[in-house]
């Protein structure tokens, strides 16, 4: 009785047909990283004021003077939502009398914008916000469709796993792709933001879904070796990619429509790899179609220059797994010791604490400092050394330190944000992007450590119950963001803070690098500070080649 993976052994680890895969699907999932953040730059708030009709008899002095300033920052700037009401200003025009010096501005009568509003050009062309006026008493709008975004791929979350053991992992993927492609698309006709916000939801709905579809097909298709990688550089990187390719288009394409239209364009690419992507052959072995798995497998012997033997997958040989029995598990097992019930709580805050602060940050571009374009463009490449730095701190430290010290540096950074003098602005971007930097190393490592500390019988539950955690947090990130119209500091106040109390928390779990994986709730490593009596024999020493758990969930932003 020998297994897939021996079964399957003479394909080698990384021949031609394997470096394919690895690619295409890696490259499936660029869309991915510009989708949902692509709202920093289709929702974009430009600087407005009130609009003065041209058929308002005001003199150039008055209409130079019709709106109320503000002090922002240390300067002057126009209210965004008010204007002096108009009928007495016209009023005090037609009498000749001059504001400032016959009039004092600071005693008359405002009121709102009731001929809408003027937007500057400087940054956006026009924007969801500009088209539907999505400011002042509408302003709430503009997070909600992000949430709802998120409510989208929480959704998507919980099918896509169902819909891929039902129909297969290539057609679900493409299925997927399709959907978040085509809804894209139909985003570009939208004639109002109800309609625009429900295509959103599906979406979000479409990117979870063809994300996790992949991820699945290239950890069953890959090698051991290989699908590590796969699973802790391969899919993040490409994803940061996708988002670094997000501000280059956004420069060159000022217009929402047109923008959203480009962005569509690489799912649309996408399409093509249908005819180089294979069904994953477990898949198929489970479904009983031997033939078709033999098939692809001979494909890629062929591929790889390798002699194939004459029979690959003997029904009455292969192992089927599926038919082992286990006792069966369910969710309410994730509290019922008083262990496992504070590892459960404590990974919820952890997922949810990363979640805020990796989503806040990437939508918060807008308010930082300098050029959008610039700091959406940097968020996106501290990506990619903080995946990599990830990666390495998988194979040498252990896990605790590891993703404590990543939140420290992350909520330290944010905190100083604030002492940072108005002149040294450009200090603050800089603070901002090694917060994102720790942040995104932590939510790298987050899936591996939480894998880790739960049993074989209920891990995939209790990794699940805790990427819903994420999900939450991600759907509370735009309100977050929204707080800065209020108070610049008080996102990263906010954000910093609770990600320094999680990255104390995080000490006190316990710590699983070099330890063998628990299969049953007993076995389980114990939260420090927790008084529990060894049981002799529970712990057991891994096999030689046991399976690095970081191949079973990977960074499903």
């Amino acid at each position: 009785m020998r297994g897939y993976e021996e079964v399957t052994a003479f394909l080698g680890e990384w021949g031609p047909f394997q470096r394919l895969i690895f690619f295409l699907l890696s490259a499936s999932i660029i869309p991915n990283g510009f989708n949902g953040i692509s709202y920093v730059f289709l929702a974009g708030t430009p600087e407005h004021r009130c609009r003065i009709p041209g058929a308002a008899n005001l003199s150039s002095a008055w209409r130079n003077h019709s709106i109320p300033l503000l002090l922002r920052d240390g300067r002057e700037v126009p209210d965004s939502c008010h204007r002096y009401r108009l009928a007495a200003v016209a009023n005090f025009s037609a009498l000749g009398l001059e504001p400032g010096r016959d009039v004092d501005l600071g005693q008359l009568e405002q009121e709102s914008c009731l001929d809408g509003w003027e937007f500057s050009q400087d940054v956006f062309q026009s924007t969801i916000v500009t088209e539907w006026n999505l400011v002042c008493k509408d302003d709430w709008k503009t997070p909600l469709s992000m949430s709802l975004f998120f409510v989208g791929v929480l959704m998507g979350s919980f099918i896509s796993g169902q819909l891929s053991d039902r129909f297969g992992r290539k057609n679900v993927l493409f299925v997927t792709m399709g959907m978040q492609t085509g809804f894209s698309l139909l985003q570009v006709f939208s004639n109002n933001f109800e309609v625009f916000t429900v295509l959103f939801v599906l979406v979000g709905m479409g990117q979870i879904s063809n994300y996790v579809a992949a991820f699945v097909l290239g950890t069953e298709i890959l090698g051991k070796s290989v699908r590590i990688v796969f699973a802790t550089l391969g899919v993040c990187i490409f994803f940061a990619l996708g988002f670094m390719l997000l501000p280059l288009l956004a420069y060159f394409i000022r217009d929402w429509r047109m923008l959203l239209l480009a962005l569509t364009l690489p799912g649309v690419l996408c399409a093509a790899l249908w005819w180089f992507i294979p069904e994953s052959p477990r898949w198929l072995i489970s479904q009983g179609r031997f033939e078709e798995a033999e098939i692809i497998i001979r494909k890629a012997a062929k591929m790889n220059g390798i002699m194939a033997p004459s029979t690959i997958f003997d029904p009455s040989e292969l192992q089927d797994l599926s038919s082992k029995k286990q006792q069966s598990h369910h969710i309410l097992d994730l509290i019922r010791t008083r262990n496992i019930r504070i590892v459960t709580i404590m990974s919820i805050i952890l997922w949810m604490t990363i979640s805020v602060g990796y989503f806040g940050l990437s939508l918060d571009t807008p308010n930082l400092y300098g050029d959008i374009y610039v700091n959406c463009f940097l968020s996106a490449v501290v990506e990619v050394p903080a995946y990599i730095l990830a990666w390495l701190l998988l194979q040498y430290v252990p896990r605790r330190y590891s993703l404590a010290t990543a939140l420290f540096l992350g909520g330290s950074v944010l905190l100083f944000v604030q002492l940072v003098p108005p002149d040294l602005y450009y200090l603050a971007t800089v603070l901002v992007m090694v917060g994102k930097f720790g942040i995104t190393a932590a939510f790298s490592m987050v899936y591996v450590y939480t894998a880790e500390l739960y049993p074989t019988v209920v891990r995939n539950m209790g990794v699940g119950v805790s990427s819903t955690a994420s999900r939450l947090g991600s759907i509370l990130s735009p309100y977050f963001v929204y707080l800065g119209a209020y108070d610049r500091f008080l996102p990263y106040i906010l954000m910093g803070s609770l990600t320094i109390l999680t990255a104390i928390l995080t000490l006190f779990l316990p710590e699983s690098f070099g330890t063998p994986l628990p299969d049953t709730i007993d076995q389980m490593l114990r939260v420090k500070g927790l008084k529990h009596r060894q049981t002799p024999g529970l712990t057991r020493m891994l096999k030689d080649g046991e399976e690095s758990p970081a191949i079973l969930k990977s960074t499903a932003f």
